[in-house]
Order: structure tokens, then sequence, then C-alpha cells
């Protein structure tokens, strides 16, 4: 019987291996230096950019779809990915694919190394700017229109800030990667403002009065515009959904995705697509409520419905803020079994104080990542909220075990971070294929 080999590894898979360990650099420099290097992709398309500390990735998902219904060639790139890298990077709607992807790494390590010979820079890229720089090489290549970026952390040293944005938008502020971005929401959001432009809009979710305030002085002082997503605007339940007007046009129809914070996700989206039209870019605003109602984010309050089993609920809810959406929409739901693992440099005490009292029974484990902290580190840190949990550190047997727990008519939680909703996801495709 012949012996079974395991896939060979892609030369991309290798080279983005190699930058993982190297984790995140902040700076602008070696971006700049690969983008002359591969001789400015970034100049060949209009962009948008979006920052946040939540709901950036929905934002992008409406503007991607917006765009795209306008009959426009999109780019999207967003993340982090759930189960494969090439979902970052989106063109029309659709995923990279295998080929191109490996091209479009080769690309940048071939720059990169270049680079690196000539003592431009003084090592290789990291992975989050060989993806960046990849996506915007790939997104030139495809002829793409415009492209939506969504900020990886931060703003102003995220390599995603050395794009040239018509719009942007801030679509919140909260307490996350204080180590990186600072400990107040003030010093936080200054971060976040590195994507203002000068003479150009930037649109603003609702931002806690102490992080608008930084915003607007980094604003005044750079020349920067800035719109409050919410001024000017009505918005009314109807039985065909959300009538949304705003000072620029009156949507009908407006169906979001799921949670009643993607309410403001998708007004800002809005906003900023109205803001793309007016500096050029060939936006249909009548396209725009049919795209919003189309838009599918996975990861994010996504309903998983499988035969024989308590349907799941899958969202990414990674700091205290989106803990905080989840329980909001969990609390009109059905009673439910919370699967919950984390990354251990996120707010795990307050997430749990959160998240765990709503929970008929709670099962705590651990993504597949060196960051994520251990189940026994998780109860311990959750205090008396973690007292009861059960503990199961692979997640597909946590899955198992949940979906026992789980009382008649309820459903399975999975929550606490994407790497976790990821792992989740491919354990359902693995099943589904078997």
């Amino acid at each position: 019987m012949p012996t079974r080999t395991a896939p060979r590894r892609s030369r991309a898979d290798a080279y983005l291996s190699s930058r993982v360990r190297f984790g995140i650099k902040f700076g602008l420099e070696t971006m700049r230096a690969l983008c002359e290097e591969l001789h400015h992709p970034e100049r060949t398309f209009a962009s948008l950019l979006v920052a946040g500390t939540n709901g950036k990735g929905s934002v992008v998902a409406y503007a991607d779809a917006v765009l795209r219904a306008s009959g426009l060639a999109v780019g999207r790139y967003t993340s982090p990915h759930l189960v494969r890298v090439n979902e970052r990077i989106a063109v029309g709607g659709r995923d990279v694919g295998p080929a191109a992807f490996e091209a479009a790494v080769e690309r940048v390590r071939r720059a990169a190394a270049r680079l690196v010979r000539a003592r431009t820079i003084p090592a290789h890229p990291t992975y989050f700017e060989v993806l960046t720089a990849a996506a915007l090489d790939h997104f030139r290549r495809s002829r793409v229109d415009v492209a939506v970026l969504e900020v990886g952390m931060g703003g102003r040293l995220d390599a995603t800030n050395v794009a040239e944005p018509l719009a942007g938008a801030i679509v919140s502020v909260e307490k996350d990667h204080e180590a990186y971005l600072g400990s107040t929401l003030a010093a936080i959001a200054r971060e976040k403002a590195g994507v203002l432009r000068a003479g150009r809009v930037t649109v603003l979710g609702p931002l806690p009065p102490e992080a608008r305030a930084a915003v607007e002085r980094e604003a005044a002082g750079g020349g920067a515009r800035l719109v409050s997503a919410r001024d000017g605007v009505a918005v009314k339940e109807t039985s065909d959904g959300l009538e949304i007007r705003t000072p620029r046009f009156a949507y009908h129809g407006v169906r979001t995705l799921p949670g009643a914070h993607q309410r403001d996700n998708a007004l800002v989206a809005l906003r900023l697509l109205e803001e793309a039209r007016a500096a050029g870019v060939a936006v249909n605003l009548g396209a725009a409520a049919a795209a919003l109602a189309a838009t599918r984010w996975p990861g994010r309050l996504e309903r998983v419905v499988l035969e024989g089993a308590p349907p799941l609920l899958l969202d990414g809810a990674h700091n205290p803020a989106a803990a905080r959406a989840l329980a909001a929409y969990l609390r009109d739901a059905p009673p439910f079994v919370l699967v919950f693992g984390v990354m251990a440099d996120k707010d795990v005490e307050v997430m749990t104080r959160i998240l765990f009292p709503l929970a008929q029974a709670v099962v705590l484990t651990r993504a597949p990542t060196d960051r994520a902290a251990a189940p026994e580190d998780i109860a311990r840190r959750a205090g008396e909220a973690g007292r009861r949990a059960k503990m199961e550190g692979n997640p597909r047997r946590a899955l198992a075990l949940a979906r026992r727990l789980a009382p008649a008519g309820g459903q399975v939680v999975v929550a606490g971070s994407l790497y976790l909703v990821g792992e989740v996801t491919r354990i359902l495709r693995t099943a589904r294929r078997a």
C-alpha cells in the first residue's frame, strides 16, 4: 500500500510562517520601501481606509458590497482570517486564488530580498506587512477601481496607512491592544486618527467623548475634515426594514447584519460611501439598500444550523465592547451553552463577567495559537464567574461537550476570539466533507 505523504507546503506559506515570529511592528518605513520597490501599487486605484476597535470589518464588508453593486471592480483587504489566509484578500467578492496568492507573496518576498541586500531595510517585513503589500500588488494586477482597506491595529503606523485614501472612517474607539496603542481612550484615538488626511473626510462612528475630542484635535491640527455618521440622520423602522435619511440620500428597506450595533456600522458605511462618491468614486447609492441586505460577514453573530444538533452562533467578541454587544444580542436569544476561548492579553476578567452569567453552562477551551490563554488561566482570571465552568482544551472536544450540555430548544455560542471561531469553522467544514 503506498505511503500517504503530507501536502507540499507552498513557498508563500513558508515565507509567511517565517515572518510570524517577528510579531507586531509599528512604523511605515518598511512598507514605504516595499511600495517603492513594487512601483507603488497603492497609487493605481482609489482607496478607502477603515479604522476602529470594533466594527471595522463589518463596515468594510458593507462598503465592498455596495461598491460591487455599483458595477465597480473592488478589492477588499481585511484581517484576521478565519480559516485560510487567502480570505484577507478579495477581488469582486471572491478570495484570492492559491496561484495568484502565491505569486503576490513571491513578488513581495523578492522585493524585500532586494531591499535587504541593498540595506534599504534592516530585515524582511513582518507577516502583516507582507500580506498588506501582497494585497496592494494583487489589486493593481487585478485592475481594481477601488480598494477598501481594513486597518490592522491603530492607524498612524499600521501598514495599511501607506495608502492615500480618498475618504476614511473611524468606526469605534474602545480599550484594546493597550500595550501598543496606549492605556487611555484619548491615546488610542490619537493612533487611530493617523488615518486622517488633510482636506479629505473621515467619517466617525459613535465615539466616547474623550476619544472624539482627541480625534477632533488631530483633525484641526492636520486640516482634515470630519463627518459624524449620526449627524443630520433620521432612522425609522418600517415593515420593509430601516428607512435611513442622511443629508445626502434617502435609503429604503435597509437590512443589516444581526445585532443592534450593526445599525451604527451600516450608517458609517453609508456615510463613507457618500463621501467616496463626492470624491469622485462612481457609487450608486440607489443600490446600497439591497447590497447591505445581501452582505455576509462570517464569524460575526453567524448562525449555523446543523441537522441533528443544536444550532451554533459564532461571534468573535474579542474585547469588552464586543462582549457587551454580544450580550445585548443574547438577552433575547434562546438559552445557550457558551464555548469560550480568548487571547491571553485580553481583558478576560471583564469579558467573562459580561458573558458567563448569561449562559446555562460554560466550556473553556483554547484556540490553536501561542497567544491563546489556557482554560485553567481563563477560569482563574474569571474568578467567581469561572468557578462552574468546564474545561476542555481541544476545541473539537469542547464543541462536542457543549452540544451535549445544550438544553432542549437551546443553542451553542462560540465566542471570545476570531481565532477560536476560525478553528470551529474549520472543524465544521471538515465534518461536512466527511
